[in-house]
This record gives C-alpha cells, sequence and structure tokens, in this order.
C-alpha cells in the first residue's frame, strides 16, 4: 500500500523539478529510475516496510488456501485421495543430492557413535555419513555393504527411529536426530546406478589357493534376506560352491511378497542379489524344503551338502478361530494371502505372470497393529479401498509398528481404532459385511481385559487378518527333522552361532525366533556366516581364530593405484598430514599412518636456541560460515607457534616412524632465522635422523615473523634463494619451500625456490587475518586479562580459492615443478582439484581438526571411485560421483509435464490438480507394462579405457586456466529453470533484481519464476538457488547485445541542476 504512494510523490518531485529547470517531462528519460516494464517485474521484489501489514483473517484464509503445501486438516478433506494403482515411492525419509548433502552435514560423527551401537549389523553410520557429505558416494556405500549385503533393502524399510535414529545424540538438540535411512538409500542407489561388480578383498588368497575345505558344498534354503547375507559372506570369505533353494519364482523372500512397491522396489532385492552372485553364488527357483520334490534336511546330506542354513522364514499367518473356513472370495485374506498378491502385480520385473491388483472396494478392515497389518492398510487403499480401517486391541503407546508407518497411513486417511478385539465376522449371503468388536481395557497391573458388554460393530466389504506368521505346514515340519523344535514349533537356535541341534545346520530370520525386521534377518545370516565357516574349516582340521573376521565389501574401483612419485620418492597415495596440530606429537603421526596416510610432515621445529611457548586460547573457529556450531567448520584461525618440542625429540621421532612404517613418508619440518649456519645445522640433523625429504618453513604468518624467521625469510625472493641454496648446499634428500599466500605474486617466491635449487614447493601456509570481534570490542581469541589478540592464519575451506590460485599459478609459471598442495582439501573431490591445477600431493589440517585421523579412508575411496568412474563412457555426463539430477520434488521423480505437457506448482489448487493428473495417468496405465520394468543391473559396466593414474590427471586443467583477455565474449550463454523442479521460492527473481539485471519474471500466482530474453548470463540465479540443477545455464540463442544505458560515444543526457552563482561567479 505505501509503495505506490511513495512512487507517486516521488514522480511528482520530479516534475516540479523539471518544471522548476524548464524541460519536458515526457522527454527526460531518468537513468537512475526503473523503467515501467522493470517496475512491473520487481512488483513483488522485497521492500522495506514502515508500518504494521493489516489484512482481514477472512483474506489470510483465503491466502492461507492457496499457498497450503501440506495436507488440509478441514471436514472437508476427510475422503481418501484416490492411490489407486499408484505404487510412487512414499517414504518421508527419501532425500535428492542436495537432501542428503545438507543432513550429512548436520551430523556430528560422534566417537563411540550410539548409533552404531543400535544397528544390529553394527553399519558404520558416522562414516558412510562422512562419506555422504564430501559427496563420496561409493565410500560410504562400501561402507554400508561391508556390514550389511542388504544395505539399501534395510535403507528403504528400517525401522530406524527404534534402532540407529533412537541412539541419535542430536535428539538432545533442537533440529532433532539424523534421517540416516534416508541417507543410507541415497547413497546405495547412487551406487547402484553406477553398476559396479563386487569382488572379493584382493588382500586374501586367490580361490585358487585356498584349501580344499572352502570349496565344501553349503546348501541355503530361502531366499530371503537372511540367506542372502550368509551367502554373501560366506562368498566373500572364499566358499565357491553356493548354492540358495528358493521356493518361489522370485528371489528375495519377504523382501519381495510381502514388503510393497511403494517402499521397496523389486529392481532393490534384484540388485542386491546380483551383487551376492557376482561372487559365484548359485540360486535354484522353484526348489523347496519338504513337500512333492522337495528337499530335507536328510536328502540334502546325501546329496553331499557339508552345511545348511535355514532361512524360510514363517511361511503361513496366524490364523484365529474365527476365520477358519473363510475365503478370498467371501472378502477375507489373511497378510499372507493378500500382501503377495498385491506384489506380483504391482512389482515390475519380479515374475512374468503379469497379474491383477486384488480388487477392493467400499471399507476394509485391517486387524493388527503391526508393520505388516499398514502395510496391508496403504496397499488397500491402492486396490480400490474407499475407507480403510486399522482395528487392534490395545492403544497408540504399545503399536508395535514403528511411526514411520503409522504417520504414512494416517496422512493416507486411514482410521484408527485402538482398544478393539474381533468377535464376530458378519456374514450376509456368504460374503463378508462387516465384523463385531468387543471393547478391550487395561487394569492397574497392566492386564488386558475383554469387555464383552462394550460391542462396537462395523461395516465392512473385506477383512485383512495381520497377526502375524508361524511354521504350521506339517510336510516343512517334518523336512526339519532332525533337527529340535521349540515350544513354539520353531527350530532351537544358538542366538550367539545360530547353531541348531545339529552342529551342521544354521538358522536366521524369522524361523530362528528372534528377528523381527530385515535388518535382524540379515545380522542372523551375518552372525552364522562366521561360526558356519569355523564349523566347515574344523571338519577338516584347520584353525580359525577366535576373533571373527569377515571380509569387507570390494570392486575393482578399489584396484586402482595411487601411488605416485614425487622427487623420486614414491608416496603410497596422494594424503598427507601437513605440518599443523594433527602432527602435534609423534604418537599422533604413528596412528594417523595406522589409519592409512600416506605421508606426514612433522610439526614445524627449531633449534633448541628459537624454542617457543605457545599462549592460550589459540585455534578457534571461523567465522566464514555464518552461525555454524559443532564439526564442518569452513575455516579456522589460529595463533600457534611452531612446536613447543626439541628438535631431538623430533629427530627421534623421525627415526622411529620410518623404522616402524617403512613404505610411509616422513618429511622433516624446519624453520631458522636467516642463518646460514642455523639452516645447515638443522637441515643435516634431520637428513641424518632418515627423513624422506624436508619442508622449509618459510611462511608462518604470525609470531614467528617478529623473530625473523617464518613469513620474514617467505615474502624476498632473495632471502628464499639463498636459504634453498644454502640448504642444497647440505644435504642430499629433496626438499621443498613452503610458499606464502600472504604475498602479492607466489610465483616471484616460488621462481626463487626453484633458481635456489629446491625440488619442489608447498602452496600455500595460512592467510593472515583477524577471524572476528564481539559486541564489546574484544577479539577472539583473546589472550590474558589484557583481552588482547594478534593476527593469526586463517585455515581450511575458506582460503581454498586462494590456494588453488597459488598452485595453478606455480604450475604454469614453472611446468612440472613438484607441488605440495595444502589450503581447504577436505575431500577427494576437492584433492582431485588440486591435482588437476598442477599439484603432485596433498597436505591436510583443517579438515582433521574437525573430525579425526580416518577421514583419509573417506578422500582414498573416494579419489579411487573418482578415477574409475572416468573410465566408464557410459557416465560421462556424471560430475565426479554426483549422477545427472533428475527432475524431482523431495527426492522423488515428478512427471507433471511428462504426462500433461505442461507445469503446475506444488501447493494449493495446483497439488490438487497435480494429484488428480497423477490418480488419473496410474489408473488408466498398465504398473507392468514394457516401459516400467526396471534396467537390469547386470551384466556390470567394465572400463571403456584405461583408469587414468595420478599422473595423468596432475596438471589436466592447466590449460583451460588463462588470461581474461582469452576469454571469448562472443560465446554467452543464459539462465534456464525448471519448472518441475522449481521449489517456488524466488531467491533468483531476488538476486537478480538487487544484485543483478532484472531478467527473472516472478508470477503473482504460481510463484513459478522465468528468464526474460534480457538474461546477461551472469549465474547470480544459479549460485543462490537451493535446488541442484533447478537452474541451468545454456548457450545464448539470440545475439548477446548488452545495455549500455547511454549509447557510445553520446554526451550524457538529462537536466543538470542549476550550478548556484552570485554575480556571475559560481559559489563551491
Amino acid at each position: 500500500m505505501w509503495t505506490p504512494c511513495k512512487q507517486v510523490h516521488s514522480r511528482s518531485a520530479d516534475r516540479r523539478w523539471c518544471e522548476r529547470a524548464g524541460i519536458e517531462m515526457a522527454s527526460q528519460k531518468f537513468l537512475s529510475r526503473d523503467p515501467p516494464d522493470i517496475e512491473n517485474i520487481l512488483a513483488l521484489n522485497p521492500r522495506v516496510t514502515h508500518h504494521a501489514t493489516l489484512k482481514a483473517s477472512k483474506v489470510t484464509k483465503a491466502h492461507k488456501k492457496h499457498w497450503k503445501r501440506n495436507g488440509d486438516k478441514g471436514c472437508n478433506s476427510c475422503g481418501t485421495a484416490n492411490l489407486t494403482k499408484n505404487f510412487d515411492d512414499i517414504k518421508h525419509t527419501t532425500l535428492s543430492e542436495r537432501g542428503a548433502l545438507r543432513e550429512a552435514a548436520r551430523c556430528l560423527k560422534c566417537a563411540d557413535a550410539p548409533c552404531q551401537k543400535s544397528c544390529p549389523t553394527q553399519l558404520d553410520v558416522k562414516t558412510f555419513i562422512s562419506s555422504i557429505s564430501t559427496k563420496n558416494y561409493y565410500g560410504s556405500a562400501k561402507a554400508i555393504f561391508s556390514d550389511n549385503p542388504l544395505g539399501l533393502t534395510c535403507g528403504m524399510v528400517c525401522p530406524t527411529s527404534d534402532l540407529c535414529v533412537g541412539g541419535c545424540n542430536l535428539f538432545a538438540s533442537e533440529e532433532g536426530p539424523i534421517n540416516i535411512g534416508g541417507l543410507q538409500q541415497f547413497a546405495t542407489e547412487t551406487f547402484m546406478a553406477m553398476k559396479i561388480p563386487q569382488i572379493r578383498d584382493p588382500s586374501l588368497p586367490a580361490l585358487d589357493d585356498l584349501p580344499e575345505s572352502y570349496q565344501a558344498k553349503v546348501a541355503l534354503i530361502g531366499c530371503g534376506p537372511a540367506s542372502v547375507s550368509c551367502a554373501t559372506f560366506l562368498a566373500r570369505l572364499g566358499y565357491t560352491d553356493l548354492t540358495i533353494f528358493e521356493r518361489d519364482n522370485y528371489i528375495g523372500g519377504l523382501s519381495s511378497s510381502e514388503i510393497p512397491q511403494f517402499r521397496l522396489p523389486y529392481s532393490v532385492v534384484a540388485f542386491e542379489v546380483d551383487q551376492m552372485k557376482d561372487l559365484g553364488v548359485k540360486i535354484v527357483c522353484g526348489k523347496a524344503l519338504g513337500g512333492e520334490g522337495g528337499w530335507t534336511l536328510q536328502s540334502l546330506k546325501e546329496a553331499g551338502y557339508e552345511a545348511v542354513f535355514l532361512g524360510i522364514g514363517l511361511p503361513q499367518a496366524k490364523r484365529n478361530a474365527m476365520f477358519q473356513g473363510l475365503t478370498v472370495e467371501q472378502g477375507f485374506y489373511t497378510s499372507k494371502d493378500y500382501l503377495p498378491l498385491v506384489a506380483a502385480a504391482s512389482k515390475p520385473g519380479m515374475c512374468n505372470c503379469k497379474s491383477q491388483l486384488p480388487q477392493l472396494s467400499g471399507n476394509v478392515i485391517v486387524l493388527g497393529a503391526g508393520d505388516t497389518a499398514f502395510d496391508c492398510a496403504t496397499s488397500a487403499l491402492r486396490c480400490g479401498a474407499r475407507r480403510v480401517f486399522i482395528v487392534f486391541r490395545k492403544g497408540f503407546t504399545t503399536i508395535r509398528a514403528v511411526p514411520e508407518e503409522m504417520e504414512l497411513a494416517r496422512e493416507e486417511k486411514c482410521e484408527f481404532m485402538p482398544f478393539h478385539s474381533p468377535r464376530k465376522v458378519v456374514l450376509k449371503n456368504g460374503r463378508v459385511v462387516g465384523m463385531e468388536f468387543c471393547r478391550t481395557e487395561q487394569d492397574d497391573d497392566g492386564n488386558w481385559h475383554v469387555d464383552e458388554d462394550q460391542l462396537v460393530k462395523l461395516k465392512a466389504d473385506y477383512i485383512i487378518s495381520a497377526f502375524g506368521s508361524t511354521l504350521s505346514e506339517p510336510q516343512v515340519v517334518s523336512a526339519l527333522s532332525p533337527v529340535k523344535l521349540n515350544q513354539w514349533g520353531l527350530p532351537e537356535v544358538d542366538p550367539e552361532t545360530m547353531q541348531t541341534s545339529e552342529p551342521w545346520v544354521f538358522c536366521g530370520g524369522d524361523l530362528a525366533g528372534v528377528a523381527q525386521t530385515t535388518v535382524e534377518c540379515v545380522n542372523d545370516g551375518k552372525q552364522a556366516s562366521w561360526h558356519l565357516h569355523k564349523y566347515l574349516q574344523s571338519l577338516h582340521g584347520l584353525f580359525v581364530p577366535t576373533e571373527p573376521a569377515l571380509p569387507k565389501f570390494y570392486t575393482p574401483i578399489d584396484l586402482v593405484d595411487l601411488s605416485v612419485d614425487v622427487c623420486g620418492i614414491r608416496f603410497p597415495n596422494p594424503f598427507g598430514l601437513a605440518s599443523a596440530p594433527p602432527t602435534t606429537s609423534a604418537p599422533m603421526i604413528r596412528r594417523a599412518f595406522e589409519a592409512g596416510w600416506g605421508f606426514a610432515l612433522t610439526k614445524t621445529f627449531a633449534l633448541d636456541k628459537d624454542i617457543v611457548t605457545n599462549v592460550s586460547p589459540r585455534i578457534v573457529k571461523g567465522t566464514t560460515s555464518g552461525y555454524h556450531y559443532g564439526p564442518g567448520q569452513g575455516s579456522f584461525l589460529n595463533i600457534e607457534l611452531i612446536s613447543e618440542k626439541t628438535a631431538a625429540y623430533w629427530c627421534q621421532t623421525v627415526t622411529e616412524l620410518k623404522r616402524d612404517f617403512p613404505d610411509k613418508i616422513v618429511i622433516a619440518s624446519i624453520m631458522c632465522s636467516y642463518n646460514k649456519d642455523d639452516w645447515i645445522e638443522l637441515a643435516k640433523m634431520s637428513e641424518k635422523a632418515g627423513s624422506d625429504a624436508l619442508e622449509l618453513n618459510l611462511s608462518c604468518p604470525h609470531g614467528m615473523g617478529e623473530r625473523g624467521m617464518g613469513l620474514a625469510c617467505g615474502q624476498d625472493p632473495e632471502l628464499v634463494r639463498n636459504i634453498c641454496r644454502w640448504v642444497r648446499s647440505a644435504i642430499k634428500i629433496p626438499f621443498f619451500a613452503k610458499m606464502t599466500p600472504n604475498i602479492t605474486d607466489v610465483t616471484v617466491i616460488a621462481q626463487a625456490a626453484k633458481e635456489g635449487m629446491a625440488d619442489g614447493v608447498t602452496a600455500t601456509n595460512t592467510v593472515s587475518g583477524l577471524m572476528g570481534l564481539k559486541s564489546n570490542a574484544r577479539a577472539w581469541p583473546a589472550v590474558g586479562k589484557e583481552m588482547r589478540t594478534t593476527y593469526g592464519g586463517v585455515s581450511g575451506n575458506a582460503i581454498r580459492p586462494i590456494a588453488l590460485r597459488a598452485v595453478s599459478a606455480i604450475a604454469r609459471a614453472l611446468p612440472g615443478f613438484p607441488i605440495l598442495a595444502t589450503g581447504g582439501i577436505d575431500s577427494a573431490e576437492a584433492g582431485l582439484q588440486f591435482l588437476h591445477c598442477g599439484a603432485s600431493v596433498l597436505q591436510v589440517c583443517s579438515a582433521i581438526q574437525n573430525q579425526d585421523f580416518t577421514v583419509v579412508e573417506d578422500y582414498i575411496t573416494g579419489l579411487k571411485a573418482m578415477l574409475y568412474l572416468q573410465s566408464l563412457d557410459d557416465l560421462a555426463d556424471w560430475d565426479g560421483q554426483s549422477p545427472p539430477t533428475f527432475r524431482h520434488q523431495k527426492g522423488k521423480p515428478v512427471k507433471i509435464a511428462d504426462v500433461i505437457g505442461k507445469h503446475l506448482p506444488s501447493f494449493g489448487p495446483y497439488m490438487a490438480q497435480r494429484e488428480d493428473i497423477i490418480a488419473k495417468h496410474h489408473e488408466t496405465s498398465e504398473i507392468l507394462a514394457e516401459q516400467n520394468m526396471p534396467q537390469p543391473q547386470r551384466p556390470a559396466r567394465v572400463p571403456d579405457k584405461p583408469v587414468p593414474s595420478l599422473q595423468d590427471v596432475i596438471g589436466r586443467a592447466l590449460s583451460t586456466i588463462t588470461s581474461y583477455s582469452q576469454l571469448d565474449n562472443k560465446q554467452q550463454a543464459v539462465a534456464l529453470i525448471d519448472e518441475e523442479m522449481c521449489i517456488n521460492c524466488g531467491k533468483c527473481y531476488m538476486t537478480c533484481n538487487d544484485s543483478g539485471y532484472q531478467a527473472i519474471t516472478f508470477d503473482a500466482e504460481t510463484h513459478l519464476p522465468h528468464v526474460t530474453d534480457d538474461c546477461t548470463g551472469c549465474t547470480l540465479c544459479v549460485s543462490v538457488c537451493p535446488i541442484i540443477d533447478c537452474i541451468q545455464m545454456v548457450p545464448r540463442s539470440i545475439p548477446y547485445i548488452p545495455k549500455r544505458g547511454i549509447p557510445l560515444a553520446t554526451e550524457p543526457q538529462g537536466p543538470s541542476r542549476p550550478v548556484p552563482t552570485h554575480d556571475g561567479v559560481r559559489v563551491n
């Protein structure tokens, strides 16, 4: 309301001014005012308000309805959305790459992480999440599949709120726990898209070199999660004669037949089974335990199988006496009847039967309160049910299903009826028409009672019973002989070894009586595999260590060689510790080498006469990431000096480390003032101790420069040149001069080092800075009661652009000159950037300060993966380990534009339109049509060309880094917005208006932005867009004509205010 008035007033003032100046308003163009077309664009741009906003509630209610994205709670929304034949993913945990990166960044990567302790398979949760946060999706999947061969299945269906998420330390914070299941699903799905096969641990003996005992015949009965897990670990150990026998003509067991497609697609089950088959495991379908033509334990033994694993689940439904005799034709199903029918008709690729969904209608009652009951309920809506009632004996607080399942059913408008026990099925003309229930109540002692006086009748067209499963088929029970059964009719199983009463028979999953979830079944198979291995080896008189040693997950990626030769030194991998807090002491470097770091620099040390004592506090988090608390800091500032330990300590450290880790590279970092004798003495001491090389610290930006050391030497090329000559004259091992970024041209100093016969340089040290001041004008860190500070060294990701510039500039100026890069290397992806810019190896500090030494495993697997993927032509459009972004909303595919040829927003009336369009599309489409079949995962991809070595990628980007004058301003690009992925935030619109070229319109009704022909390709919109690849830069299709404001070679036009004069003389 205020802005137009202000605008009119402003134009009136312009008019009066023009009149006074004798200028026609109509002919005047004001350069400092937006023209009308731009004013129209700016209509929704944020403005400073000067008054409280006044709006009638009636109007606000109408606006709310228009913009609403979540479900309406009004009575007019009681009806169930049309979900018929819609088996699209409905999980709240599903994440896009953007969502996964943001969620992984929240994880604290805790010490002795409780989330891992709460996982039945003991997944290293913090490691796999840490890898996601660095975009190392292979490393994440490797960590997951190493402990859980069904890691993708479990990422989708695990009751994480009751397991790993339940132990998350962030439960104690306002933002809540991490979405571990969603992250697990994201990483393993991304790896699945790579189509890379599993191999055995390359460090283990080859199959041909293993004893004959590894050729023992092992049968696994049932192709469910427990058997797949057991077979996978046995195959990793080296067993070559493993066969899974499956009763049905499809694989996966309960995962395929009873978990709906919208929670667990069949393609996921097939992928994990394919990974098992990569190791040589065989599957025979249509072969059951018991029955005509089926196996018995005795017949398996007679066929030469030395061990058997039973993983058949509980194949029969528990059936209440009141349901005896009722059939599907009458409208009664058990979950064991119903869910397999739904699966066969809704899971593309599962079977070739072309089944039809069960045809439900009207009211459906689902009995039970477990996960299976909720799967039945939500599936019923997709089979035509109008309303679904979930009826259970106890209350909400004792419900067995996980909250995730309950919430999905609630959102889909299933009705919950607690405290009701089934009493009688009501039939009419032989069909189900309703059911009677009695009210249940709990007494003060916690016992439940049925009150026959409180009756409830509920009309129903169908009843689905989900009261659990059992083993009751006589032929199967008979086939288990001679295994002893317990009081529940299940095999007696040792919960530690998973061994039955027959030492050669092992058991896991539902049949073993302990597992209640998929992940627990997987762990049963994992647990059994080790003890089955011990049993088989004992038969052949071979010893197996007491400590379990199950092999991890490996692929050809792990065979990539990361070694590199620099100055005649072979580095086992390019990742090392910088001379910094992570190398404060010798034991720290030892632990780093044990973790896998390829090299380490000592903390910089000096002669005893130059020994230092640090102040405190001295290492603080940066302010470059905003108000961010916890790990993942974008920068640190330190005022720490060099090592407080003596040169003798460090020389002995070098000797010990080289003795115990001969293949690791130890580089001594030394510092002296500008004194020839000092440099020669310290260099000789370090060489004699056994150092592989030296680093001359000529760049420490604080403290040491005041002593004539560090930066005091490194900013003068003549001093650098002379120091390098002194050291060269004293030692034979290679040495590197450490560059400072606190100089105009780092190449001048690098050139001086080379002229002084240095073998290379380190680029760069920290950047001198003042991190920030508190509101009381005190800096942090502040030392002593005087609260004094000094300029310190800024490190971390914030200085990566500076370090990349230094590395690339040196590499361009001095081709082939070795560079040890440091400055913001916090991932394999960042490391590869430095290698592309010409670095030889990579030093790390701040990333370890954010986490711990184990990050090196992530860096190694990440770099191997990125190199390997470059050999696959099919993945040429991937960005490192990131696949092309598919059109999605909240990680789930969107296809409105494909169906109707136009875009619709995802809120208010447009959301209703979207739902209606999607519903009609599903109703008229064929679920099992050929185009819906999943792409086969095998054969796996193999390299189309050699995997590049580190030497191949070093300096690869240098040819593209050039002067500005070499950039072509004829090849212009413009922004293109994908409206299907747009979340209507308007960030692109705002930045274009107030920081760019007013080239994006913003629709007042749909909030869909549109790029106009005025776009100059500045790319600000891409930079602030919160959705990955929602905006992309594409080649400009029309000529770019810059708007000059005033034509070239034209005198400025427009009114000039009269110059004040007095008697013809200008007044200043």
